[in-house]
Formats: C-alpha cells, sequence, structure tokens
C-alpha cells in the first residue's frame, strides 16, 4: 500500500520546511545576526516565537519517527533476516526519537546540559540507527538505489559529525554550518524509507487466544480460521 510511503516523506518534509521557517524567523526578528557567523539549530531555536515553533516541529518529528521507526522494524522482521540487528535498530531509533523531542522541549540558552543530552541522542543514535539500517537494507531490482544512496547519507553524516569539532577550534559558523548539513541528510534518511514503504501491504496487529493456545489441536484449527477470515 502506497499510502504507507507519505509516512517517511512527510516527516522528511516536515522536519525541513519546520527547522528552515524557525532559521527564518529567528533572522527576521533579528534574534540572530548574520552578520556576526552562521547560527546553529539551537540558538535559532532558543527564544520566542520560534522556539515555540521548534518544540512543536521537533515534537511532531519525534512521533512520526517513532511511528516509522516500528514500522520499519515490523517490516524487517517479516522478512526474516537479521533479527538480532532488526532489534539492535529498534532500540537506537525509539531511543533516538525521544532525543528529538528533548532537544526541542529543552533550549540550549536555558537547559544546557538536557539539552546537549538529547542533541546527542537524536544525531549520535540516530546515526547509528541508520548505519544499521544500511546493513538491513535488501537489494531489490525497482529500488536498487536505495543501498547506495543509504550509503552515502550515511558516510556524509559520518563526516560532519566528525567535522562538529571545528566548534571548539574556533569555526563555530562552520560547526553551525554542520549541524544544519546533518539535519537535511538525516532527514533524507528518513525520507529514503518511502521507497521501501510503498511495498508494505498492511499492517495488523494480532493477538494469540491464550486458552486456544495451550491446546495444540485448537490452536492449529484457530490459525485456520484466522486465515480463512482474513
Amino acid at each position: 500500500m502506497w499510502l504507507w510511503a507519505l509516512l517517511p516523506a512527510g516527516l522528511a518534509a516536515f522536519g525541513t520546511v519546520g527547522i528552515w521557517a524557525v532559521f527564518a524567523m529567528a533572522v527576521y526578528n533579528g534574534t540572530v545576526n548574520l552578520t556576526q557567523g552562521f547560527p546553529s539549530i539551537s540558538h535559532c531555536g532558543a527564544y520566542p516565537p520560534q522556539r515555540c515553533f521548534l518544540s512543536q516541529i521537533c515534537s511532531t518529528c519525534s512521533v512520526l519517527a517513532l511511528w516509522t521507526v516500528a514500522l520499519r522494524f515490523k517490516q524487517v522482521r517479516d522478512q526474516g533476516v537479521h533479527r538480532n540487528a532488526n532489534v539492535a535498530g529498534l532500540i537506537l531509533g525509539l531511543i533516538s526519537s525521544l532525543g528529538i523531542s528533548i532537544v526541542g522541549s529543552f533550549q540550549v540558552t536555558t537547559f544546557y546540559s538536557i539539552h546537549l543530552l538529547g542533541a546527542f541522542l537524536a544525531f549520535f543514535l540516530g546515526l547509528a540507527y541508520f548505519w544499521i539500517q544500511l546493513f538491513l537494507t535488501l537489494p531489490s531490482p525497482d529500488r536498487w538505489w536505495v543501498g547506495p544512496a543509504r550509503a552515502t547519507c550515511c558516510f556524509l553524516c559520518t563526516g560532519l559529525i566528525i567535522a562538529r569539532i571545528l566548534q571548539y577550534t574556533g569555526f563555530p559558523s562552520a560547526a553551525a554550518a554542520c549541524e544544519w548539513a546533518f539535519a537535511m541528510l538525516i532527514f533524507c534518511l528518513f525520507g529514503l524509507f518511502a521507497a521501501e514503504f510503498r511495498h508494505i501491504d498492511s499492517c495488523q496487529l494480532t493477538e494469540q487466544n491464550p486458552v486456544v493456545m495451550d491446546d495444540p489441536v485448537a490452536a492449529e484449527t484457530y490459525d485456520d480460521v484466522s486465515h480463512e477470515l482474513s
């Protein structure tokens, strides 16, 4: 069902437009001064009114990311490949999604330590999550480009994370630019799921009947009936 592809595509589009809207508001109201250097995402969203928008954007992206991570986990699980890696990816994805919410809720000017924790969870664990997704990428004739595109984004993100240390070597504007580029690539990585989610036919939750499951004969009959009803 191609409608599932709208979930990661919508996350990527909403997040990209949202944080650039925060940047535009910060420049417009003079909260940041481009003549003094290029600002980071955190500093653009540190003051009202844009910090309210950043909080809502991050909270929405966090929910969409959680949904995407869970759906991707189920998709890979149904393919029956690399179970342990898939579980590890789920855990990292859930934690990094929580980090996105923390970044938006605790501004850098008021809760610096908590904001840094959220950024670490969102950026570093998020990148680790996508490296695992690269490992879990299965080749397909109609989406052969997904693997190379995902690998390119992961390598670029890793390089940008390393370049982020420029903030501590006297080049804060360059470090901020790396942060923005990293965020854009992360949204691109989420968007790449659209190529794989469009092959999902359905997403259902099933519940076992504990009474029936204790009886092997009844369990087999129950499965047959469930299959016929579905």
